[in-house]
């Protein structure tokens, strides 16, 4: 599957999970409670309490992403997700790793595109040392040119085996740069290598004084805690955080595509064809998503889905074929990517997915079909919700992405109301020639042997 993306992306996890027996008995209602307070700086807070076992998990999510960067200094998001844990005023370089890793902790981040998160899992006794490695950062990030240094070269060095050394990396690449306009989602999220060169502490600096604030912020807690308790160790450790002005808004909606985007890359680490086709669909979280998040389970969920039982079992076309919905702050994208077989062509299997796309244009999915995405759906939610730093992740993420948290047990519901009519008219509504690109990458042709010299 594409590896477009350094964030976790929710609706891929939810649209590939494998189905369950459709039941008529009606699922039981399934919510994460939680309670929402907010700072005198800013910082949205969010509390989950479970006492089902001895621990907690915090999350902060940032709102921002490689859309808030600009022209020539591409790649600033990302490197602050190393430098974040390269110490702050009272905490040493990489002493966060040790805290939480020696206390039976884990602990991780991740940037896209739209969203930044830092998160760390550990025992129940261990929230208030969270909290503080947490505000510390928040607060006074140590940069210097030494770190910066440090920390540029191992983005390169990422960038080197996630894209440039990778087979098809550079192809996904290149889709986003046909894809959009706007240059928010147009670049890279891991930056380019002259950007990543030419970042200064100034540069990098001024990025953290603006995006890193508590009012740009959501600090979620989920576990085996009192609320009053966690709620008076938060207001101890962040609430004295300077607030900043608001970040410059960016805008990310694209105009409506009126034709047909084509491009073909040569690579010389492929060793198929792939086709990458992408279909603009409409803002994150807007009426259309779950119709289309339906029609994405049919058409490409799994072993079952049309896709994958036409070209792939039936015709043989493929090695591999699957795809998402992509949901973002700003206009997202339907995905189909196809690994063609050495003996076939890709105008064979493109045109293949074009006439799966358009039986479902044409004719209502079966109820079958239906039923089907709608149970793949609840499972994947509930295992997303099952653990406690999952739970934190995904109330942040909604929190920064659609502004609505509640989202997190919303999503059947919408799922549910989802008609096999609603699934044809998306189809008809986004999947229509005008609005694709289209990029396929070829091998390179392979090189004539060397004849011996004499």
């Amino acid at each position: 599957m594409r590896p477009r993306r350094y964030g976790v992306c929710l609706s891929l996890a939810l649209a590939l999970l494998p189905a369950l027996p459709a039941t008529a008995a009606t699922p039981a209602a399934v919510r994460v409670d939680f309670s929402e307070h907010t700072l005198k700086n800013g910082l949205r807070v969010q509390l989950v309490e479970d006492r089902t076992t001895p621990v907690i998990a915090v999350n902060v999510a940032y709102d921002v992403g490689s859309r808030n960067e600009r022209p020539g200094l591409t790649g600033f998001a990302h490197l602050f997700e190393h430098m974040m844990f390269k110490g702050s005023k009272n905490v040493g370089d990489g002493e966060h790793f040790y805290q939480v890793l020696t206390n039976g902790g884990s602990m991780n981040g991740t940037t896209s595109s739209d969203i930044t998160l830092y998160f760390e899992a550990l025992p129940a006794n261990q929230l208030e040392m969270a909290l503080f490695l947490e505000a510390d950062r928040m607060r006074s990030l140590e940069i210097t040119q030494a770190k910066l240094d440090n920390q540029r070269q191992a983005v390169q060095e990422e960038r080197r085996m996630r894209i440039d050394n990778q087979p098809y990396g550079r192809s996904y690449e290149r889709f986003d740069e046909v894809f959009y306009d706007k240059f928010g989602y147009k670049h890279s999220t891991i930056g380019s290598m002259e950007d990543l060169n030419a970042a200064s502490v100034h540069d990098v600096a001024e990025f953290f004084r603006i995006y890193y604030a508590p009012n740009n912020a959501v600090l979620t807690v989920v576990g085996d805690f009192k609320r009053e308790q966690a709620l008076a160790l938060i207001r101890k450790y962040f609430e004295d955080i300077p607030r900043q002005p608001a970040p410059p808004p960016v805008d990310l909606v694209e105009a409506p595509q009126t034709a047909e985007r084509r491009e073909t890359l040569t690579d010389p680490l492929a060793r198929a064809p792939q086709i990458l086709i992408g279909y603009k669909i409409g803002v994150g979280n807007d009426p259309d998503q779950a119709a289309l998040q339906v029609l994405s389970s049919v058409l490409q969920g799994g072993d079952s889905s049309r896709l994958y039982q036409s070209i792939s079992k039936e015709k043989e076309l493929v090695s591999s074929i699957g795809g998402y919905v992509e949901e973002r702050i700003g206009t997202g994208g339907f995905y189909v990517i196809a690994t063609v077989r050495p003996d076939q062509k890709p105008e064979v299997v493109e045109a293949a997915i074009y006439e799966e796309i358009a039986r479902i244009v044409e004719e209502p999915i079966a109820d079958w079909e239906l039923q089907k995405a709608r149970n793949a759906t609840r499972l994947g939610y509930l295992q997303s919700i099952r653990s406690a730093q999952n739970r934190a992740n995904i109330l942040g993420r909604y929190t920064v992405l659609f502004k609505d948290p509640n989202l997190i047990n919303t999503r059947l519901q919408k799922i549910d109301a989802v008609t096999r009519a609603d699934v044809q008219r998306v189809a008809k509504k986004y999947l229509i020639p005008t609005g694709r690109t289209v990029l396929t990458t070829l091998p390179a042709p392979a090189t004539p042997a060397t004849a011996p010299g004499p």
